[in-house]
């Protein structure tokens, strides 16, 4: 039950986020979004920055669920096609996506003015860049760690700027896909030389 209220929570805040940024994130609208105390809210989390910090590590973790790449039936995926299929998925037209995404700028953009929250994305953005890493390795396994993570680097902070666009309205979504695409290739050509 504390688990189920806990998990409330983050979604209300990941919402409250979303809509207003972090600056906007007021415990008394968080009790509110998700029919709870602020006491409550309190109780689950010490502070806003407990807030703050936990509402990452909830969007983080749904976006691994949701980017997460089913292999062929017989065995492992492509890994090519894995690689595009877990960028790709961050493009989804599913509200679940749209938010966390709304939700993961607003905290890049709010770590400029608040310094406390610039570890904790610091430390998921590396985990992402890693994990892309991790993919381009093995499609290019030879190709050497710094470069592999040069790339990754490259692939996610077009995703973060791709990504904003589109849900701005700047960017249509098959467009996206397109860039995207066109990117893994580059960065797939790049690590062969």
């Amino acid at each position: 039950m504390a688990t189920d209220r806990r998990n409330a929570i983050l979604e209300g805040a990941a919402r409250v986020i979303a809509r207003r940024g972090v600056r906007g994130l007021r415990m008394e609208e968080l009790a509110t979004e998700t029919g709870g105390s602020t006491a409550l809210t309190y109780y689950h989390f010490k502070d806003r920055a407990g807030v703050l910090r936990h509402t990452l590590e909830f969007i983080s973790d749904r976006a691994d669920r949701y980017t997460s790449v089913a292999g062929d039936p017989g065995g492992r995926p492509d890994p090519r096609q894995e690689l595009e299929q877990s960028l790709l998925l961050e493009f989804q037209d599913l509200p679940e996506v749209r938010g966390n995404s709304t939700t993961w700028g607003e905290l890049r953009a709010s770590a400029v003015f608040e310094p406390e929250l610039r570890g904790d994305l610091a430390r998921a953005t590396l985990t992402w860049i890693h994990d892309v890493a991790d993919l381009l390795g093995g499609i290019r396994p030879t190709a050497p760690a710094p470069a592999l993570t040069a790339s990754a680097e490259r692939l996610t902070g077009l995703l973060e700027g791709l990504s904003t666009r589109r849900l701005s309205g700047a960017l249509p979504l098959p467009h996206a896909r397109e860039l995207v695409k066109e990117a893994v290739t580059l960065e797939l050509d790049r690590l062969s030389r």
